[in-house]
C-alpha cells in the first residue's frame, strides 16, 4: 500500500495556494538523500518557504519534493524524500497537517507474494432471504448470493 503522505502534501499545498497562503514546509534534515543547505539547519530541522515567488521548478511526486530556491543571493537545488516531510502548514496563520511517522507499510507487490491465503468479497444480504441471484459461474465456486440491500464480508 502507499504512503498517503504525499497525496495529502499535494493537496495541502494546492489548498493553500487556492486561499492565497504561503505553503512551508518543515523538513527533518538528518534523513538520508535530504540535500538543503546545511548552514540553515536548527536541531536537525529545517523550515523552507514553497511559495510560488520563493521557488523554482517545483516538483512533489510520491517519493520527493524536488526545487531550486535562493538562500543568501545564490541559487541552491533542494531534494526533499517524503518520508522527511515533517509538516507543512500556512505562514500566515499556522493552519496545515504535522505528518507523523508512517508504519512500515508493504508494497503491492510483497502485500500478494507474503499473503498466500486469498481474500474475496461476497455480498450479503441481510434483509430478504427468499430470493437468491445466481449464475452458472457462481454455482460452481461460490454459494448464490441474496438479492436486496447488499453489504460486503470479507471471506477468507
Amino acid at each position: 500500500m502507499k504512503s498517503s503522505r504525499p497525496y495529502l502534501a499535494r493537496a495541502l499545498y494546492e489548498w493553500l495556494l487556492d486561499n492565497e497562503l504561503t505553503p512551508y514546509i518543515v523538513v527533518d534534515a538528518e534523513q538520508e538523500l535530504v540535500e538543503v543547505p546545511r548552514q540553515f539547519v536548527q536541531n536537525g530541522q529545517i523550515v523552507l518557504n514553497l511559495g510560488p515567488t520563493a521557488v523554482r521548478d517545483l516538483h512533489m511526486d510520491n517519493e520527493q519534493i524536488r526545487f531550486s530556491a535562493r538562500f543568501s543571493g545564490k541559487s541552491e537545488n533542494l531534494f526533499v524524500p517524503m518520508s522527511a516531510l515533517i509538516a507543512l502548514y500556512a505562514r500566515e496563520n499556522g493552519v496545515g497537517m504535522v505528518f507523523g511517522h508512517e508504519p512500515v507499510l508493504p508494497s503491492d507487490e510483497a502485500e500478494g507474494a507474503e499473503n498466500d491465503e486469498s481474500v474475496s468479497l461476497e455480498v450479503v444480504d441481510t434483509e430478504n432471504d427468499d430470493e437468491l441471484v445466481t449464475s452458472e459461474a457462481d454455482e460452481n465456486e461460490h454459494p448464490p448470493r441474496k438479492k436486496g440491500r447488499p453489504s460486503l464480508r470479507v471471506i477468507k
